[in-house]
């Protein structure tokens, strides 16, 4: 393979070394460079676990927040996390590549959790506590500037975060040559794998960081996470020799852009008929730019090709002709994004219910009996492991048992395909709305039967071990949709939008955090115009989060029948590489 100079902006496969030059390498380097890179993100997944798990508790109790209002709140900043990475993955994918976007990321992220730190842990910027818990004034007490120090710097952590997520998830994939048969078929368990390493980060945060921050101080469990955060700048510094990087490919947005502005140009031509090999000269002049792995020509959003069709006018305004005609690739990365959409926002519904772990899952915790032994009370965000146990499980299992059986029954090299994936794991996630609103009218049920009812503070003799089942349901729908999602957006996107793609399934997550929130808004407005009907109160035992519970289990599976009926119709991204292998 031929090699580059540094100037060189597009290499053909795009596979390069940080100085530039072209990478060919045994199958044990991309092995070691993906392990560097889930070792990052086990460490990420620590340090943001310390962070996320516990933030409602932290809100309600120093901050003195209503449950609803903490949850808003919460949800709001996991909403903006999850929708940054929109920003970071456009970085990445038009400027500055994947590596050097995930070191600035990092950074920032690094210099957001020292700020957290800092502001639970100074005096000059702690909030101050109420001597009594009927008080309702250390919101007052505690200046705006103090407030403010602590959200700019929770705000600057999710910053980072949204350069951090789509640009090492990618960079991860992109370690497996999809021209490689051995290296094609371990990027699916590599997907598999990254999730566990995420499931193995996240389970030590909510286990270790939560019990340090209940029992012995937030400042020391901010500490921890900026300390590890730390670490893991060090651990992708020293894969730099060993990675497999990918040239910066233009602004996508540009791209898509460029495609509808030349389609209005031609809107009163005829649409054109052309085969895959009868392209326009403007794309054999470009060709070089673009991916070796050619997308097909499809039958789908037809009136975009008029984009492709050149003309007398396109020669004689030079000026003019780059936005008057697109080439045909241009085209069918547009058709590709524009196919998963509808796929993307029947999703949404699923990122609603993920919410609910962090929220108002662990407000429930804080009700129940928590005693594990006459010494140790285990911290009810705590309960977040078994979401982690369990995906920790399933995820072998999935891997090595599961997906081989699967694969010789139905002949697809995943085992079942992608949107099959996300479905089952959107279906699971129904049934574990419906288990958790059982189980909050029992919880409610064994509060008025002992005569705590109007007691908030009181711990209801109930176990929070009945809150396993939709915990470990929440684990089982992960391993399905979680992970089919990533793999898909990853997959379904044009090779230049890669980083892109890890967002749209980051944006899941994220706006359905603010769907949750909106919900929450417009709920309690509706419902505590009478104090005894409202959904949601400060007292739980008085609360009606059955209600919730309940309509989101309805809501899902509504958005279920909607995503298998999209799925039904859905075209999978061909490339002239997979044609190739579909014909052999």
């Amino acid at each position: 393979m031929e090699e580059l100079h540094s100037s060189d902006k597009y290499v053909r496969d795009g596979s390069v070394d940080l100085h530039g030059h072209s990478v060919i390498r045994a199958h044990t380097g991309t092995l070691k460079a993906s392990l560097f890179i889930i070792g990052v993100e086990i460490a990420e997944r620590f340090a943001h676990a310390g962070i996320s798990s516990n933030l409602i508790n932290y809100l309600t109790s120093v901050l003195n927040e209503s449950t609803a209002t903490a949850a808003s709140n919460v949800n709001i900043w996991s909403g903006v996390q999850y929708i940054l990475p929109f920003l970071g993955a456009f970085v990445a994918d038009s400027y500055l590549g994947r590596y050097w976007t995930i070191l600035v990321a990092s950074l920032v992220y690094l210099l957001g959790l020292i700020l957290v730190t800092l502001s639970v842990s100074l005096r000059s910027l702690k909030p101050s506590l109420c001597k009594y818990e009927s008080e309702s004034c250390s919101r007052l007490r505690s200046s705006q500037f103090k407030i403010g120090f602590f959200f700019f710097s929770l705000y600057l952590v999710a910053l980072g975060s949204g350069g951090h997520k789509p640009s090492l998830q990618a960079f991860g994939a992109d370690q497996f040559d999809d021209e490689n048969p051995k290296e094609k078929k371990h990027k699916s368990s590599f997907f598999n794998w990254w999730f566990f390493g995420i499931c193995l980060g996240s389970l030590a945060g909510v286990t270790l960081l939560v019990y340090v921050q209940d029992n012995i101080g937030w400042g020391v469990g901010f500490a921890i996470p900026a300390v590890t955060m730390a670490m893991s700048i060090l651990v992708f510094l020293c894969g730099t020799r060993v990675y497999r990087n990918k040239l910066p490919g233009g602004s996508p947005l540009t791209r898509v852009i460029h495609v509808f502005v030349a389609a209005f140009y031609k809107r009163n031509a005829p649409i054109p008929f052309r085969e895959q090999n009868q392209l326009a000269s403007i794309q054999e002049e470009e060709s070089l730019i673009e991916s070796r792995r050619q997308l097909l020509k499809t039958k789908e959003f037809r009136f975009l090709d008029k984009a492709t069709i050149e003309d007398e006018l396109d020669f004689e305004c030079k000026t003019t002709r780059n936005w008057r005609v697109c080439t045909v690739q241009q085209v069918e990365e547009v058709k590709l994004l524009l196919g998963m959409l509808p796929i993307w926002m029947a999703c949404l519904m699923y990122g609603v219910v993920v919410a609910q772990s962090s929220t108002f899952f662990t407000k429930q915790g804080s009700t129940m009996d928590r005693k594990i032994s006459r010494h140790f009370v285990i911290p009810s965000a705590s309960m977040q492991c078994f979401i982690c146990v369990s995906i920790m499980l399933l995820v072998p299992v999935y891997d090595r048992f599961f997906v081989p059986i699967a694969r010789r029954l139905s002949g697809n090299e995943r085992g079942i395909s992608l949107l099959q994936r996300i479905g089952t794991g959107m279906f699971v996630s129904v049934i574990s709305m419906i288990v958790a609103a059982g189980i909050e009218i029992k919880r409610v049920k064994t509060a008025k039967g002992n005569g705590l009812i109007d007691v908030p503070s009181a711990t209801i003799p109930i176990s929070i071990f009945w809150l396993l089942p939709q915990y470990v349901l929440f684990g089982m729908a992960d391993v399905f949709t979680m992970v089919g999602m990533q793999e898909y957006f990853y997959d379904q996107m044009p090779d230049t939008m890669k980083s892109l793609g890890i967002a749209v399934y980051l944006s899941v997550i994220g706006v359905g955090s603010f769907l949750s929130s909106f919900l929450i808004l417009i709920i309690e407005k509706v419902t505590c115009r009478k104090q005894e009907h409202c959904w949601f109160t400060n007292n739980l035992n008085r609360s009606h989060l059955d209600y919730f519970y309940w309509l989101l289990a309805s809501l899902s599976l509504l958005s279920l029948g909607i995503f298998m009926t999209l799925a039904s119709c859905y075209k999978y991204k061909k490339t002239a590489s997979t044609d190739k292998e579909n014909a052999t």
